[in-house]
């Protein structure tokens, strides 16, 4: 009985330090898009209000969903998000030319190496959520219609940069509201457990 309470709690505190793991990699990438954001726009001499609407075709996680599923939905999301910011790196690299390596190229691959560490650190916590393997959502339905015209090019790799920032932004919200649900989780479980033992 004693090791199956240690071991419920190790798996806790598991929960606990991948999910600040996680918020702080959110917020160190939110952080360095928008001075990616910020280098770009400088660059290119674009307004803030160049470029809306979204790219990224899965939803924000609504306050209506259980904890695993605002985990899917942020990780499709930034599943999504570093598939385009490949295709942005290759098609600046290749229209725009490559080999460069100034401040804006290193921000970038900067926000690109943080961004797959926010995707594994979500895979972590969606595995200690479920207890199995994370399948990769389906990138269907993922805007991939990368524009000819060179000014429509830079306004494309400049959305691309700002949908990272927005979902990054989103992520550090989600997983502020995940701990209070863990412990309800948890508490409920707890309670079930007892009142199946007074039963007995």
């Amino acid at each position: 009985m004693a090791g199956r309470r240690t071991r419920n709690i190790n798996g806790a505190d598991v929960r606990r330090s991948t999910l600040a793991r996680a918020s702080g990699i959110a917020e160190q990438l939110h952080y360095e898009c928008s001075t990616l954001l910020e280098l770009f726009r400088k660059r290119e001499s674009f307004p803030e209000d160049v470029a809306d609407g979204r790219l990224v075709s899965t939803p924000p996680p609504s306050s209506q969903l259980d904890a695993r599923d605002k985990l899917w939905c942020i990780h499709s999301a930034l599943l999504q998000c570093q598939n385009l910011l490949e295709k942005a790196t290759a098609k600046e690299e290749e229209e725009l030319g490559g080999g460069r390596k100034g401040e804006y190229e290193n921000q970038r691959k900067m926000v690109k190496e943080r961004l797959s560490l926010l995707i594994l650190s979500i895979g972590e916590l969606l595995k200690a959520a479920d207890g199995t393997a994370v399948l990769t959502p389906s990138l269907e339905g993922l805007e991939l219609n990368i524009p000819v015209n060179l000014f429509e090019l830079k306004v494309w790799v400049y959305r691309i940069f700002k949908e990272v920032d927005y979902w990054s932004k989103t992520t550090i919200t989600a997983l502020k509201d995940l701990p209070s649900v863990t412990v309800k989780e948890g508490v409920r479980t707890t309670r079930a457990r007892d009142r199946r033992s007074t039963r007995r």
